[in-house]
């Protein structure tokens, strides 16, 4: 099995430096990049399975990468920003971000968080790839025109495939697992994201939105997901 691809966009050299370092110690593959147009330019001819962004870059920054990144691929993104504030997080989350993690870290905790997304890249490729069926028996499950393919590990409105992120699959399959319940936002959380995930519960009315966004008809007005208001989210199909 060939090692993980990481692709690093930091432009400070020393962190840059010490983050390819410890990376190809530990086995994966990397790449850097110091700037917005080259971490693009780089992305595309290395196909990383992660990429750890950094916010704050020359030229076109972090959240513009990131941006640009999610309307083409759904490469897991790690931000990192010497700004830990909760706007920021969510801007991160909102463009595309899946984690977030402040400066300064620790190199065990920037691992841990490596180790954990690229287990569940494996996980989601493993599953797509087998034949593994949902809990009901089947390999898909359609709610009128929105179809959930298990094995193709896709999902489709009106017979046109939906570009979602891993994160944003996962959040759709385990509500669609779960039609009619009313689910927590914490349930959400520990379900979807895992029990050391360091996200508030932001992230998962965050994710709700981009959901909304793409199988929703009006998502101001929302039929498939429902808010129930001081409980959590329900999933009408």
């Amino acid at each position: 099995m060939r090692p993980s691809r990481i692709l690093i966009v930091e432009d400070e050299p020393t962190l840059q430096e010490t983050l390819e370092y410890n990376l190809t110690h530990q086995g994966y593959d990397v790449r850097v990049a110091g700037d917005g147009p080259s971490a693009l330019a780089t992305a595309s001819s290395f196909e990383p399975d992660l990429v750890l962004l950094d916010v704050m870059l020359p030229g076109v920054d972090g959240f513009e990468v990131c941006r640009i990144l999610r309307q083409k691929s759904i490469v897991p993104i790690l931000m990192l920003t010497a700004r830990d504030t909760e706007i920021d997080r969510v801007l991160g989350l909102e463009i595309g971000a899946d984690d977030y993690l402040a400066k300064p870290f620790s190199m065990r905790e920037l691992q841990a968080r490596l180790k954990a997304m690229l287990r569940r890249v494996r996980m989601d490729h493993q599953d797509s790839g087998g034949q593994k069926t949902d809990e009901a028996g089947g390999e898909r499950v359609r709610f009128g025109n929105l179809e959930l393919n298990f094995i193709r590990h896709e999902v489709t409105l009106d017979g046109q495939a939906l570009l979602l992120n891993p994160r944003e699959y996962e959040l759709l399959v385990y509500m669609a697992r779960h039609k009619g319940q009313v689910l927590s936002r914490d349930q959400i959380l520990e379900s979807v994201w895992g029990w050391d995930f360091t996200g508030g519960s932001r992230t998962v009315d965050v994710h709700v939105r981009w959901l909304r966004e793409k199988i929703e008809t009006h998502p101001a007005k929302p039929v498939r997901i429902v808010t129930v208001r001081g409980a959590g989210y329900r999933f009408e199909g």
